[in-house]
């Protein structure tokens, strides 16, 4: 963490912006006390919203049966190439 004060942080902001953005804290004093921290954007959060696919999504009641699964199954063993016996 590095400690400047306010006229050095006027002065050299184009420098520690990059000491920013380089992952330290910068931390602005005035009379040698802590005023502020210049830390990196971090972006905003999503904040996830449950039930936004509620009445788009539609299973049929076989969507899982035994016959469903084992074609699904034969699909990908389909896709798998043996090796050749020597």
């Amino acid at each position: 963490m590095k400690y400047v004060n306010t006229h050095e942080a006027k002065s050299q902001l184009s420098k520690l912006i990059a000491c920013v953005r380089a992952g330290e804290e910068v931390v602005i004093c005035q009379a040698g006390k802590p005023v502020a921290r210049l830390t990196a954007f971090e972006g905003e959060r999503k904040v996830p919203q449950f039930g936004i696919w509620k009445g788009k999504v539609k299973f049929e009641p076989d969507w899982d049966s035994p016959e469903t699964n084992a074609e699904i199954a034969q699909m990908f063993e389909e896709s798998i190439i043996e090796p050749e016996s020597k």
